[in-house]
């Protein structure tokens, strides 16, 4: 009987992509996730080379993989929520986002110059998008829900609440003088002049925001001035800054807590709401710097009081970050609604790039992997005991 040589197939080669591909599979088990599976926040890969790209570039590479249409998760905030309670980033070490904090490090990326880029890219983008997500005043910060008995049931609501907090906080009375540090489309202004019946100043620098903000406030004591905070120099019976020291930066804290003790009555109070980390380090994700929030930076706890020490006295601290989860969402559920009339003039990248920004961030409060602080400050010396207020007086 003749011999025949029967050829078998050489052995499957293991390609770099394989490796890249398990590695990440094996970093995503740590947070109960998996590629191409079938829960809600699993990860389902649509082209090749995303392990690659997320492995070498870290949050900017998953960011910029998932605009680009090459992953999809059903549930991102979910996801998110995940990925940051199992502490993944830490195992993901990238040039890019290591390039990123030594910039943030060693150059002052948020100064009077560069301080208006995050206006130009981020504020400006249309009023009417804005008004589209945003509740009924317009107010581009974290609201305040209160407890499942008698919390806010939309987000109209819980923004009123969250800025009569700020109003009773402060102690205001009418005829005051308030000034609001990075005032947006003057929500807080707003409400504060036709509920307690002061007068305010704003400065933002967005030329959109203050236009639409003039038209807004029309007819109440209110005030726009175009401008960096560090040219102010006039007294106010109160200061407000809701979501504005975000853009201050580590390097200029000092600078920005100068400028709020200047203009900040002998007897007056100044509310600070922020976002911080839980931890020290440089600069913010990555993806957020470059396609959000151009030069921004997370505050610490420790930082924010290193900057009020000589300055002022902490009055209250209070953390209502879990409150921001919720925000978001309802922020993302009317973007989403919304995004027909959008879609033409911004196109799907954008929508996808807005969509992985509000859920990712969603996520990471829900993992309290970052926080919302409301500070009260004043200056030492000053009088009396401060009443303590972490839920709004509501009157009927």
């Amino acid at each position: 009987m003749a011999h025949h040589d029967v050829t078998r197939p050489a052995p499957r080669q293991h390609t770099a992509s394989d490796a890249a591909h398990r590695h990440l599979a094996s970093l995503l088990a740590l947070a109960d996730v998996r590629l191409d599976g079938s829960r809600p926040w699993d990860i389902h890969l649509l082209a090749h080379g995303v392990p690659e790209r997320v492995l070498a570039h870290g949050n900017l590479g998953l960011g910029e993989s998932y605009m680009d249409g090459l992953w999809t998760c059903e549930r991102l905030d979910q996801l998110f929520d995940r990925l940051l309670r199992s502490d993944i980033a830490s195992r993901v070490r990238s040039l890019s986002t290591a390039w990123h904090h030594l910039r943030a490090r060693w150059l002052n990326l948020q100064t009077e110059h560069r301080a208006w880029q995050v206006g130009r890219q981020h504020y400006d983008l249309g009023n009417a998008f804005y008004a589209a997500m945003l509740d009924r005043r317009m107010t581009y910060t974290c609201a305040f829900w209160g407890d499942a008995s008698s919390g806010a049931p939309d987000l109209d609501t819980a923004q009123e609440h969250k800025l009569e907090l700020v109003c009773q906080k402060l102690g205001l009375q009418a005829g005051m003088h308030v000034l609001d540090i990075g005032c947006g489309w003057g929500s807080f202004m707003k409400y504060a002049a036709e509920r307690h019946g002061v007068r305010c100043t704003g400065v933002t620098i967005s030329a959109q925001q203050a236009a639409l903000g003039r038209t807004l406030c029309k007819g109440l004591p209110v005030s726009f001035e175009l401008m960096d905070y560090r040219q102010l120099n006039t007294r106010f019976d109160a200061i407000v800054s809701l979501g504005m020291f975000e853009h201050v930066g580590q390097k200029n804290h000092g600078v920005y807590m100068d400028v709020v003790k200047r203009c900040l009555a002998p007897d007056g109070l100044f509310l600070l709401h922020t976002i911080g980390r839980n931890e020290a380090g440089h600069g913010t994700d990555p993806w957020i710097h470059k396609y959000i929030f151009p030069n921004g930076e997370l505050p610490t706890i420790a930082q924010i009081g290193q900057a009020c020490e000589r300055r002022f006295v902490v009055e209250d601290l209070h953390n209502f970050g879990a409150d921001y989860d919720r925000t978001l969402m309802a922020w993302h559920e009317r973007f989403e609604a919304a995004w027909p009339r959008f879609a033409e003039q911004l196109g799907e990248r954008f929508h996808r790039m807005w969509r992985y920004y509000l859920l990712s961030c969603a996520g990471a409060f829900r993992a309290r992997d970052v926080q919302l602080w409301q500070w009260v400050l004043s200056h030492p010396g000053r009088p009396g005991v401060y009443p303590r207020i972490s839920t709004p007086r509501l009157t009927s």
